[in-house]
């Protein structure tokens, strides 16, 4: 099986053409649906390597015994030579465990295949969008941006992996009255590079220190020209500056974490261009958007309340509790009506579209996934949408929570994070819990060199397989397959798990979960330090024997294979696999 990366996949295959040849036979009927046929290893490993529910699944179409249905699909199995045993558990399970060979022959493919083990082409080239991060252009990208951009890059990267043609987008949401903030913050630190005492920041405008330099830029660029000139002349201009200079502070912040986006999308520009008028036309043609007025305030209405006619989407029809402007009463565009032109228009370049959104957008979810599916059925192209749920991040120090605040310029940084701990580190940690999972991230935690500690553990076992490398050489030893069947039920076990990979990988790309290649990562680290501590109790099981230089070539073979899968799996995080620490 060494010219596949699935071994699993393979072993799927092989069980659905022996219920071919059952059909052929007679003992189960033509064009049974087999979609909730599973070939997977067992949860106990004692079980077996693999185990298969199809007896299950199919003796009820098949008007049969589920034990019956298995007796003869085992009947085929154990005549296979890479299946060592084949059993029937419980009403119907059937438990498999491989031949010896087989696992050799799959470590011999993690050598052959090297950084491609674990790639697939399950993905067919189709077009997946991935918007990520998507920050106001108002300031430095901070921590509350921060585990929403780890999440959708390494979400895009595994989805690359697997045989997607993969376009990674931030949408710059320029439009808004925030921008508007921003620019006049930005025109007060350009008075104050002019030389003029601009006092205290007034409230209401960004305070932070990084709008300085924007400041100075400004007065280089434009001189004295707006110094004493009515704001509706230099309003426009700082606003298209500002978020020019934003936009590249928020470029490098990203680089800084080995994030890069293919395609900046302005907000400003998708209105210039009519996309929101575009889509609210259709939508009233498919009666989808009315004119109509929205419900009082639920309590105590405010005395400035008054009943306004406003364009409304009927999201009550797709499970929400009323339905939702998509203007304003002033005719400008709701976040929400801008979003469904925005949707759209990257609908148009995509067969499936993937938003990263913080878990503080959880009830706008259900009526943009309406609307979106509404827009794409109308132009005979259903898209695929998905949005990701991200909690924020509570930073601890020394036990006691981190507080930020934006508009009081007082804020943990990306850049100040990755000076701190290091990319790697921030990285890997982002993606040690489910997205939708709340995260503390302490910074002294996260640096400790302990198993409790998930990025030191994995990247510890990387470099303790470099380290045994570089004693072999040493003393005249390297890895050689030559000899693997001198390998042990202890080596085998390992074996085993790096042959989880990429079953893992397209695992983790169907669920579009990354951070199930995080989960395994710790856990074939844990395997393969389990595996070298055996030589602390055992001289005879240390990987390094002088006295055995075929085993010890043999093990140090199998050592290279655990660290290329190391590395092909921190390669998905956007981490490095580091060799000394």
């Amino acid at each position: 099986m060494s010219d596949t990366t699935t071994l699993h996949a393979g072993f799927a295959a092989k069980i659905h053409a022996m219920l071919d040849a059952l059909e052929a036979d007679g003992a189960l009927p033509q064009g049974v649906s087999r979609a909730n046929v599973t070939v997977e290893p067992p949860r106990d490993p004692s079980h077996g390597d693999l185990a298969t529910n199809a007896a299950m699944v199919l003796a009820k179409p098949a008007a049969t015994n589920p034990r019956d249905l298995a007796s003869k699909l085992v009947e085929k199995l154990v005549a296979d030579p890479s299946v060592e045993s084949a059993e029937i558990a419980g009403p119907g399970f059937i438990n498999l465990r491989l031949s010896r060979g087989i696992w050799l022959q799959e470590l011999a493919a993690i050598a052959s295949l090297g950084n491609d083990y674990g790639r697939s082409t399950i993905g067919g080239g189709s077009r997946v969008n991935v918007e990520y991060v998507s920050a106001n252009p108002t300031g430095p990208m901070h921590m509350g941006h921060c585990r929403g951009a780890v999440v959708g890059d390494a979400l895009a990267a595994l989805l690359e992996h697997v045989g997607y043609a993969v376009t990674r987008e931030y949408y710059v949401n320029d439009a808004g009255g925030q921008v508007d903030v921003l620019a006049r913050s930005a025109y007060l630190r350009y008075l104050e590079a002019l030389g003029g005492d601009i006092g205290e920041i007034p409230e209401g405008l960004y305070p932070g220190d990084y709008l300085v330099p924007v400041g100075q830029y400004l007065a280089k660029e434009l001189g004295e020209r707006y110094r004493d000139r009515p704001e509706d002349e230099w309003l426009p201009v700082f606003r298209a500056e500002a978020v020019a200079q934003m936009m590249e502070l928020i470029k490098s912040d990203l680089a800084l974490l080995g994030i890069h986006h293919d395609l900046f999308s302005s907000e400003a520009a998708l209105q210039a261009a009519g996309k929101p008028e575009a889509a609210e036309a259709w939508l009233r043609q498919h009666e989808l958007v009315y004119d109509g007025v929205l419900e009082a305030p639920k309590g105590k209405t405010p005395e400035d309340w008054e009943p306004v006619e406003l364009p409304l989407f009927r999201s009550t029809r797709f499970g929400d509790d009323q339905d939702r402007p998509i203007r304003k009463s002033d005719g400008s565009w709701t976040y929400f009506g801008a979003d469904l032109a925005y949707h759209m228009q990257k609908a148009e370049h995509a067969d499936a579209l993937i938003d990263i959104w913080g878990a503080d957008h959880a009830g706008t979810v259900k009526r943009i996934k309406a609307a979106v599916a509404a827009l794409s059925e109308g132009e005979g192209k259903p898209i695929p949408f998905d949005v990701k749920l991200v909690q924020m991040v509570q930073l601890m120090r020394a036990g006691e929570p981190v507080k930020m605040s934006k508009r009081s310029g007082n804020f943990i940084t990306i850049a100040d994070m990755v000076e701190e701990v290091g990319k790697d580190v921030v990285r890997f940690t982002m993606l040690t819990r489910k997205p939708e999972a709340q995260m503390d991230f302490d910074f002294a935690k996260v640096v400790e060199a302990s198993k409790d500690n998930p990025v030191f553990y994995v990247q510890y076992a990387h470099a303790r397989i470099h380290s045994t490398l570089r004693k072999a050489a040493v003393e005249g030893i390297g890895p050689s397959d030559g000899s693997l069947d001198r390998l042990g039920a202890e080596e085998l076990a390992l074996v085993k798990e790096a042959a989880q990979f990429p079953r893992i990988v397209e695992a983790a790309a169907k669920a579009r979960e990354p951070h199930r290649i995080a989960f395994y990562l710790y856990d074939l680290a844990g395997a393969f330090h389990a595996f070298w501590n055996l030589g602390n109790d055992d001289p005879t099981k240390r990987v390094i024997l002088t006295q055995d230089v075929e085993l010890t070539g043999a093990r140090l073979f199998l050592a290279t294979q655990i660290g290329q899968v190391i590395r092909n799996g921190l390669a998905l995080l956007g981490v490095d696999a580091v060799e000394e620490m």
